[in-house]
């Protein structure tokens, strides 16, 4: 189970998504149990709308994909993209107040909110994401 995701959208400016879920093999075995037993009470909204217990769900790949930024090859993951898990981005970014899910907007080498916690949990389905994603590329004239 994937965690986070960057997308990069030029040398100066790339999208951080960050997962709430750590990293390692445990974590990705019990994460995977608790969605798969008890969905209602999993505590990463971003997970549960863009993974299914089978990897990352094809709709949001492909939204990924066809985002109108240059994706880059970051890892050797078959989706194109690097994920990183909130222990990896606590030891990456100063951010000790980061809550997440949520998604940062990496400029000129700060780190700044683009979707909060609040707004990530607020989705009830991929597409709400995927609309609010395309809403906060557009305010940010991305």
């Amino acid at each position: 189970m994937k965690k986070g995701l960057v997308i990069i959208m030029s040398v100066e400016k790339r999208l951080v998504f960050i997962y709430n879920a750590d990293s390692g093999v445990m974590n990705t075995v019990k994460d995977w149990w608790h969605k798969l037993l008890r969905p209602s009470t999993y505590s990463c909204n971003l997970c549960v709308q863009t993974f299914s217990a089978f990897g990352m769900k094809k709709d949001w790949k492909g939204f990924i994909n066809k985002l109108n930024v240059p994706v880059e090859f970051l890892k050797k993951d078959k989706f194109s993209l690097e994920f990183l898990h909130r222990d990896e981005f606590k030891e990456k970014y100063d951010m000790p107040d980061a809550k997440f899910p949520s998604a940062y907007l990496l400029s000129d080498s700060k780190l700044r909110l683009f979707i909060s916690q609040d707004e990530m949990n607020s989705v009830n389905s991929l597409d709400e994401l995927m609309e609010l994603v395309n809403q906060k590329i557009k305010e940010e004239g991305l």
